[in-house]
Order: structure tokens, then sequence, then C-alpha cells
């Protein structure tokens, strides 16, 4: 019997972020020295201690009840993990730049047949995120964000799977299964909410975007079936008790972006058949459309409207976001929205154009607004 949780027992939180935030000069210069060889892991994991505890604690003083690390047990948003699974490596090419290529992320490409590893991929990164906020902030919820199945395809194509699969099938099936371990040991580490980031899903609405596929030889409907497909597979047997979002968004590499184009492209295919619990929607710039799409999400699920920006720090007026909130609200009823900012304050170590200062003031503001529109 399939699990699913119902919009009245799902924990969901009426103030919360999408996951990563800027880090340290000290955590950055530390991991480079371990990563090169001259600090020993003791050492590195010494530093990486006391600057989660201080992001732990940062989120529970502005207010937040959904507490992440920060993204700091990694190096990109979804590479570190897609290059965790046995058979999968980064892949430093001219269309996918390298870490010495300021301008792109490394791509990943499959080199054998694709598995778990044992003793997983994040498991043991959540437990030391489960262990600090229960220490720091016992009463909020530890998450973990991790990228989505289709984010193994998405920018290399069939090019980064072949030829070790020839047989597409095959691939998603062991490709699937291999997050169907990791996200049941993450459950049995104590995960109660998981959020599964997926660009493509943003980047399908964008004319370019689906043209790059066309060009490639994909049809882009297909490929949003494909992908929603992949990730309900991942999700199949999901554990019970656990919270499952998925975010979207259209870029945010530096601060950039990279596509553009309302979710109408595919609201009405994705949002009813996609097994998340919720969505956190990209909304701060006129490059996400209108909230029309939203008609088509289901009321059992929610969406978190993210509506403050992550790209500069220029924080936004009170009252400009409240009136957004209303006119979604036209569109899905108000007990199904929640309010974020649109994306991760770092989506990679390099992070954005924005001090610490400005990301702890929007992330209050996020809370302080929530507290007042829902209370």
């Amino acid at each position: 019997m399939e699990y699913c949780m119902t919009l009245q027992d799902s924990p969901f939180f009426r103030a919360d972020h999408v996951g990563s935030l800027l880090r340290p000069p000290a955590l950055a210069a530390a991991r480079r020295s371990w990563k090169s060889g001259d600090m020993d892991v003791a050492g590195f994991r010494a530093i990486e201690e006391t600057a989660l505890r201080e992001v732990v604690a940062g989120q529970r003083d502005v207010g937040l009840n959904a507490i992440t690390d920060g993204e700091y047990q990694r190096d990109w948003w979804h590479l570190d993990f897609l290059a965790g699974f046995d058979g999968i490596d980064m892949w430093h090419t001219s269309l996918g730049g390298g870490f010495n290529n300021e301008e792109q992320p490394p791509l990943v490409r499959v080199t054998g047949l694709i598995d778990w590893p044992d003793g997983g991929i994040f498991v043991e990164a959540f437990k030391r995120l489960k262990t600090l906020v229960e220490d720091l902030a016992p009463d909020a919820t530890p998450k973990l964000t991790i990228p989505g199945p289709g984010m193994m395809q998405l920018r290399a194509g069939r090019r980064a799977i072949e030829p070790v699969y020839t047989d597409q099938d095959l691939f998603w099936s062991d490709l699937t299964a291999a997050y169907r371990k990791e996200i049941a040991a993450l459950a049995a580490a104590g995960c109660t909410y998981l959020q599964i980031d997926d660009v493509s899903f943003a980047y399908l609405c964008d004319d370019n975007q689906r043209q790059n596929l066309r060009n490639r030889g994909e049809d882009p409907d297909d490929v949003l079936i494909q992908y929603r497909d992949a990730t309900n597979e991942a999700l199949r047997h999901r554990p019970p008790g656990m919270m499952i979002t998925t975010h979207m968004c259209r870029g945010n590499f530096k601060s950039s972006w990279v596509a553009k184009g309302g979710y109408g492209r595919v609201a009405e295919v994705l949002f009813p058949t996609h097994k998340a619990d919720g969505y956190f929607l990209e909304y701060d710039s006129d490059r996400a459309g209108g909230f029309e799409p939203l008609t088509h999400v289901p009321h059992d699920k929610f969406v978190v409207l993210g509506l403050v920006g992550t790209k500069t720090g220029c924080l936004e007026l009170t009252d400009d976001i409240r009136r957004r909130i209303e006119q979604a609200a036209d569109f899905l009823p108000m007990d199904n929205l929640c309010l974020s900012p649109q994306c991760g304050f770092s989506s990679t170590y390099h992070g954005n154009d924005l001090t610490v200062d400005q990301q702890w003031a929007k992330l209050r503001l996020v809370t302080d607004l929530a507290r007042d529109v829902w209370g």
C-alpha cells in the first residue's frame, strides 16, 4: 500500500526556506585545505562542527522551525549527492566546466552500473545535523535537501549515461532503486522532512531550454513525464511519517538565472500527479509568471511561495509580499500556502551576491510576515 501524507497531517511550516546558506570563510578555507590534503579530517571536522552549530543557532534565532545544515557539508547543491552513488562520477568537460571554471559547475556521468553505496550518501551528514538540532533547537525539525533524479540527465542528456546504459529504462530503474535505498536509510536515521530539488521542471517552462532538448533529440514534454515518473519511482514505498517537498527554480548559481517562463507549461501534468506533499515555487520576479497555475495544485498539497529574493541583498517591503500572498490565495486557498525565499542563498560553495546580515534579515522577514499572515 502506497503511503502519502494528507495536508492535515503534513507538518508543513508557514515560514520555511529552501536550504542553502552562505558559507563562512573559515569553513570554505578549511574545506579547500582538507580536500587538497593540507588538513586532516579531524581538523576539518572540528571547524565544520563550529560552523554547523552557528548556522543551526542562526536559523533558530530568526524563528525557523525547519532547520538545515545550510548545505555546509557539500560543495554543490546536487553534484555531491549524485556523485555519491556507485557508478556515477563528476565529469569535468568544456561543456560542464570544472572547479577551476567559475562560470559552470561540472557535470555528472555514469561510469558503471548504478547502485547505492554502503552507509549511504548523506546519511551521516543528516545524523550530524539531527544531533545539533536536538541540542540547540529541540522543538525544530531537521530538514535535508537532495537533488531529484532528473538532475542526473538534464544537462548532458544521454551522453552522460551511454555507453554504460544503452537501455534507458534500465538506467532509470537502477537510479530510482538507489534513491529508494537512500531515502529508507535517511528515514531510519530519523529524517522526517526531505526536500527534493529539481530545476528541470521550471526549466521546461522556458522556450530556449525546451529547444535545447529538441536539439539533442529529446521531446521536452516527454522529458517532463520521464522526470516526474522517475521522482515518483524514487518515492515509491516512501517511509511513513516523512514529509516530501520539491523545490523548482530557474537557476541560482552566483546570483544568476538560466530560465524564464510561468509554471503553466507544466502545471496541469505535474502538480496533480507528482507525489510530493508540497512545492517550493520561485515567485520573486516576472520570470515566474502569474499565480494562475496554482489552480492545478490539489487541495491536499501545499505550496511554499518563494516571494523573497536571494540573489541580491535588497530587502523586500512587507506590504508588497503580503499583497502577493493575497493574490496567490485567489488561486489556491490561504490554508494551502506558506512563505519562503525563492531559492537558497548559496546553491554552490561560491554563494550569492549579498552579505550574511542581509541573508538573516530576509529570513527574519519571512518568519515575521508568516506569523502575521497565518498566526
